[in-house]
């Protein structure tokens, strides 16, 4: 309906299911794309044990709010 794409997920940049996901998006519909696609995950660090560090690592609430603003020019 927006024709944009926000990808969230805990896992690595690299080689992930994101990443697939925008790969295909963007060899198949890039023509009905009105923004490029923008991916979150998870700090490109080992996981750390403590939950602050690990609240840290991973996207949030804020993270995903800041990329969808920013796919919608808002």
């Amino acid at each position: 309906k927006t024709n944009r794409l926000v990808i969230a997920e805990e896992s690595h940049y690299f080689a992930s299911v994101g990443a697939e996901i925008s790969h295909t998006v963007m060899e198949h519909a890039f023509d009905y794309l009105d923004a490029p696609v923008k991916r979150l995950s998870c700090a490109e660090a080992p996981m750390p044990y403590a939950k602050n560090l690990e609240a840290l690592a991973l996207p949030d609430v804020d993270k995903i709010i800041a990329a969808v603003k920013e796919v919608c020019y808002l």
